[in-house]
């Protein structure tokens, strides 16, 4: 499942690309307009930053504006910075893999086998989709 954190990074980097023009906007802007707690908000656009996908700005006139273009922002990087693996069972996990102490036989396990499909067609996914590809989806939605 999308933590709100992983959600809220999102909404918090496509309103960013949207106003792509804007002089660096403030969290409390970016807050109040996307309807995301304020102090949760400071933590992730604080992650964002950190990971190189925002540049800040300090002062007056402060605020963040997108570091990357939304092209190269993919949902898989996004998603392991603020949740973790993708993977939901740590024994299908291709990068945090450990055993479960409950399996018997991992290499039979049919949880295991169904969960590493899951998580390769997850990753198919989010490695595809960009911050771009989110906006556009948005305004085709808007259209029809």
């Amino acid at each position: 499942m999308l933590s709100k954190k992983a959600k809220y990074a999102v909404k918090a980097l496509i309103f960013l690309a949207k106003n792509i023009d804007q002089p660096p906007l403030p969290v409390s802007k970016i807050s109040e307009l996307e309807k995301i707690p304020k102090k949760s908000l400071e933590v992730i656009l604080l992650e964002l930053r950190n990971a190189g996908y925002l540049y800040s700005r300090k002062g007056v006139n402060g605020g963040y504006i997108l570091n990357k273009t939304p092209e190269e922002m993919f949902l898989v990087g996004i998603v392991r910075l603020m949740d973790g693996p993708i993977a939901r069972v740590s024994c299908a996990s291709a990068y945090h893999y450990r055993s479960c102490e409950e399996c018997l036989d991992e290499a039979t396990c049919s949880i295991k086998k169904v969960y590493v499909k899951i998580r390769e067609e997850e990753l198919k996914i989010l490695s595809e989709t960009s911050i771009a590809d989110m906006i556009r989806a948005e305004q085709l939605s808007t259209v029809l």
